[in-house]
């Protein structure tokens, strides 16, 4: 009968001992999750003091970030050619394009024409403009439908690529429009894929920051995507050579304002890319 007592006692003990550890259990748990919330709500708290609140608009951002005035619609081509064919497209352009730009039956111009130096190999890229917007691009579209020349350029020109696409942009307002310039230049496309929604801050801050970045011409223009991939920024600039891009990326640290820009613009980024990029013969960018 002791024996049972004692059972019985001790038993109620371990259990009192595993109640107590679980309260306690608890009530960390309990203190960790206050610290916890109240930590969460401090630096919400923090951040909020930092982060740009972009005020709610009625327009559409790109009405918001575009020269209206002007409606230049834009287009840019990336060809993947055949390693093995890239001089023969590269004549076969030289030969049809600059016909096109020239003349004033079609609305549109060649603002460049590039092959791809460093980044995706036997790439070419051309960036045309249509001014006049869309009724431009579709009044071109319908001209070259009946030109028995670009035909034939394109029935050739599909023979030597491996593949092609295309996206429609608009330009930034506050960034220089694409004139022809001598050369020799090397030129670079940095892309941007932004994270949705963040088109205006990303136009907010580079509205400032291309200021810094004109000391030696080197900016060329910048622009957002309308069909294709969204979400998608575009800036081209000019260098004499590489060592001068370097030089020049190098000196605009130097220049207060530039380390809140890129502070507040790496968030907004979910994927950029670079290319360095040698103009064709026919390139109006030299």
């Amino acid at each position: 009968m002791a024996t049972g007592v004692l059972q019985r006692v001790s038993g109620g003990l371990g259990r009192a001992k595993s109640g107590a550890h679980s309260a306690g259990q608890l009530a960390v748990w309990g203190r960790g999750f206050a610290t916890s919330s109240c930590r969460n709500r401090e630096d919400s708290w923090f951040k909020s003091l930092f982060v740009r609140k972009v005020d709610p608009r009625k327009d559409a951002h790109s009405t918001l970030l575009t020269k209206n005035e002007e409606s230049n619609l834009y287009k840019i081509q990336f060809h993947n050619v055949k390693p093995e064919c890239l001089d023969a497209y590269n004549k076969l352009c030289e030969d049809v394009l600059p016909s096109i730009h020239a003349d004033k039956y079609y609305p549109c111009e060649l603002v460049g024409t590039w092959n791809t130096w460093y980044g995706e190999q036997d790439q070419a890229v051309h960036l045309w403009r249509y001014r006049g917007g869309y009724p431009a691009l579709t009044e071109v579209m319908n001209k070259l439908r009946q030109n028995k020349e670009f035909t034939a350029y394109r029935k050739e020109r599909g023979k030597m690529l491996l593949s092609r696409r295309n996206q429609l942009l608009l330009e930034f307002s506050f960034w220089n429009e694409p004139v022809p310039r001598t050369g020799p230049n090397v030129y670079e496309l940095r892309t941007y894929q932004l994270r949705p929604g963040t088109m205006i801050e990303w136009g907010n801050y580079w509205a400032r920051a291309v200021r810094y970045r004109q000391q030696n011409r080197e900016a060329v223009g910048g622009f957002f995507s309308q069909i294709g991939n969204l979400y998608m920024v575009h800036h081209l600039w000019a260098y004499k050579d590489l060592q001068s891009r370097e030089d020049t990326r190098n000196a605009v640290w130097q220049q207060e304002g530039w380390h809140e820009v890129v502070y507040y613009t790496v968030p907004l980024i979910q994927h950029m890319d670079s290319r360095i990029m040698i103009p064709t013969k026919a390139s109006p960018l030299q």
